[in-house]
């Protein structure tokens, strides 16, 4: 039995061309260009991808969201628990490779022809062991090794979206405060200057039409003063459900005076692979994908098993015997698959299909990858370019809607440039407070494409 066991471990070895015992090789090439022109040449020294969630908001109340979110949100509760059973997979895998016992115990009571019954019985531990000569227990332990590091690459990925998801709720508040501060003190001054006009009227220097276009912006402003509290109530609604919790108010500082890194570092393009966890999820599926088709080869090949049984028995044969005699067997058997020859190359096609499925899924994701850092960096790099022109603008809109005043009250301009110059200067206003939540958000979504934070908490 041990020349045989011999013979077949030799022939294993002159099999390993066969694709049955290949390791995986992860992916050192991407697409030339992955990020774009500007962005392959960034100063790689460091990027924001190395930085943790914690060290990227300062914001110590939006910390505390974040943290509540981790805490409470469903999804992340969910994608954990997969982690825990393909755990429980690895395990089963591991496993497989110990022998495994059972316990069948047996009895009898047999009587021949009108004879006095005979009781037997039998007492057995029965094994049985795998010898894993070509292969298929190894690959099913690295198919679920990948599974398992796959899975924790999708809970990393939903942490990632729960923290960038979080923050840009956050800035999105913000942002809509600031907006009503703007429009509410831009009511009041609409309010001040329809008593202006009315005054003007009474003295005979303006007429009713005046008054009324003046009204009529007054409440246009106050309607938008409403629909930005309903937005503010509705985001705060959004935020409330990504940590979990029934809708209530949010506590938030000002968009005033909110830091960020300065640097727009997006490392060089193979740092992608070790960073992303979208990425390294697909790796991982491509990864798994090549250890099933590795199973499928190993169906061509004979199994091995050592199996037997020790335990006690008054029954030996047809001779009834002294009870409590110990028994022990020991079997050796090899299957070799026959007629299923034609299944297993239909297992092995689909299980290649299925390999050449991933991989394109996975170079997909890397060229996603890319386009997400292309645009975020864009994103940013133009709202910080706006954020001079919008300072100009409302500088200068601001000085020109006080010209414009004095010159109404003392009678040399009409109320509609009043009315232009006071609507210019909100639109500017406005746009300002956006384009600042728009540089913010874009930094959130540069530093969730490049995997920010992708090994904090793992």
């Amino acid at each position: 039995m041990k020349t045989n066991l011999l013979i077949l471990a030799t022939a294993a070895c002159t099999l390993s061309g066969c694709g049955i015992y290949s390791s995986y090789h992860p992916a050192t090439e991407v697409p030339e260009g992955l990020y774009g022109e500007e962005a392959a040449h960034a100063d790689t020294t460091a990027s924001l991808a190395d930085k943790g969630w914690r060290d990227f908001f300062q914001d110590p109340q939006l910390c505390a969201l974040i943290e509540l979110g981790l805490q409470n949100n469903t999804d992340l509760q969910a994608a954990r628990l997969r982690v825990t059973e393909a755990e429980a997979t690895l395990l089963s895998a591991k496993l497989a490779y110990l022998p495994s016992f059972a316990l069948a115990p047996q009895g009898t009571v047999s009587s021949f022809d009108g004879a006095k019954a005979v009781q037997t019985y039998t007492l057995p531990v029965t094994a049985s062991w795998e010898l894993d000569f070509f292969g298929r227990l190894r690959n099913a332990k690295r198919q679920a090794k990948a599974l398992l590091e796959q899975s924790r690459d999708y809970r990393q990925a939903v942490q990632t979206g729960l923290v960038a998801g979080i923050a840009n709720a956050y800035y999105t508040l913000l942002m809509l405060d600031a907006q009503l501060d703007i429009s509410q003190q831009t009511e009041r001054s609409w309010q001040e200057t329809v008593e202006s006009i009315r005054a003007l009227m009474e003295a005979g220097m303006a007429n009713e039409a005046a008054v009324s276009q003046m009204e009529a912006a007054s409440c246009s402003v106050s309607n938008a003063v409403l629909d930005l509290r309903e937005q503010i109530n509705t985001v705060e609604n959004s935020l409330s459900l990504l940590l979990a919790e029934p809708i209530h108010a949010i506590g938030r500082g000002r968009l005033d005076g909110q830091h960020f890194p300065e640097g727009l570092l997006v490392g060089v393009p193979l740092e992608i692979l070790s960073k992303r966890p979208d990425v390294r999820s697909a790796e991982r599926g491509l990864e798994a994908a090549f250890y099933v088709a590795n199973q499928s080869r190993s169906s061509f090949y004979p199994s091995v098993v050592l199996s037997g049984t020790a335990g006690w028995t008054n029954s030996a044969g047809g001779m009834i015997v002294n009870p409590a005699k110990f028994v022990a067997t020991a079997v050796g058997s090899l299957m070799q698959p026959l007629f299923n020859k034609g299944t297993n190359l239909a297992r092995l096609k689909i299980a290649k299909a299925q390999q050449e499925e991933a991989r394109l899924a996975f170079q997909q994701t890397l060229l996603n990858a890319g386009a997400e850092v292309n645009e975020a960096l864009e994103q940013c790099q133009t709202a910080r370019k706006k954020s001079a022109y919008y300072e100009r603008q409302v500088a200068s809109l601001d000085k020109a809607l006080t010209s414009t005043r004095l010159l109404m009250e003392h009678g040399t301009t009409t109320y509609l440039e009043v009315l232009t110059a006071q609507q210019s200067l909100l639109n500017a206003q406005l746009g300002q407070v956006a384009n600042r939540c728009i540089e913010i958000q874009g930094l959130i979504g540069l530093y969730q494409a490049l995997g920010g934070g992708a090994d904090e908490d793992r």
